[in-house]
Formats: C-alpha cells, sequence, structure tokens
C-alpha cells in the first residue's frame, strides 16, 4: 500500500578538498515499505533542474537503486565497495558515469525513516567527486 510521504534531501559535494554544501529539497511523495525492502518516488522541480522528471529510490537489503525518468535517464546502483557503471542520458548526449560507494546506511520502516549515501563519482574513469546525501522521509502528519 502506497502512502503520502514528506522527503527532504540534503546534500553535499567535495571537490579538490573543499566542502559544498547543496540544496535542501523538501517535497512530497509516495512511499511503500514491505518485506523486501522500501520504495519511494518524487517529481522533481524547477528547483533541481529537473522538472518533469520522475525520481524513484529502491531500497533492499544489500543496496540502493536510485532511477530517474523524464528530462534525464539513468540509474544509480549503490552498493557498498562496489564500483558500478551508468550512462546518464541528457537531451544533449549520452556520457558514461561510474560511482563508488563508500557509505550505505539505511533505517527504514513502516512509517519511513532516513538513509544516509556516501559515494564518489568519476566520469570516464576520472573522479569527479565526493558525494552524500541524506534523506528523510516522513508519513505526513506524523512527527519526527
Amino acid at each position: 500500500m502506497s502512502k503520502e510521504v514528506c522527503i527532504t534531501i540534503r546534500s553535499s559535494q567535495n571537490v579538490d578538498g573543499a566542502e559544498q554544501e547543496g540544496a535542501e529539497l523538501i517535497t512530497l511523495g509516495d512511499y511503500q515499505y514491505g518485506k523486501d525492502g522500501a520504495r519511494f518516488s518524487y517529481m522533481e522541480s524547477e528547483l533541481t533542474g529537473l522538472m518533469g522528471t520522475k525520481t524513484i529510490v529502491q531500497i533492499r537489503p544489500d543496496e540502493v537503486v536510485l532511477s530517474r525518468r523524464g528530462s534525464v535517464y539513468y540509474q544509480m546502483v549503490f552498493q557498498p565497495g562496489v564500483c558500478n557503471r551508468f550512462l546518464w542520458q541528457t537531451e544533449y548526449g549520452t556520457v558514461q558515469m561510474g560511482l563508488d560507494t563508500r557509505r550505505l546506511q539505511c533505517d527504514l520502516g513502516e512509517h519511513g525513516g532516513s538513509m544516509e549515501i556516501e559515494y564518489d563519482l568519476d566520469f570516464h574513469n576520472n573522479f569527479l567527486s565526493r558525494n552524500r546525501f541524506r534523506i528523510d522521509v516522513r508519513e505526513r502528519g506524523l512527527q519526527k
């Protein structure tokens, strides 16, 4: 059963040793929780530059899969200790990216919860940045 949730996303990025705080995004979305894991989705806004794109996050015991469909198309698979490659498709073309998950922590239950992922991002095997995001998912009407 799908529930309406409030999703808060905070991100940061470290490039050349300089930590850069990203924006905080608060949006509404859908959340499902079951014996196989959790799943939530939301529509991107003008604030993220991805207006009209749907983001889906699937949380399983050994991995997190983030997919985007709309103005961009890609699927990022986060697995600690595994370097995953993916194609990032935009209206301007497609690039090959890689991500190496450094840390993955998920604490999601029936009413939501939080997850934090830290990963390195590369472009054609050249290091770009270390990234971190935290996502809080709360069922509407419930306090933290």
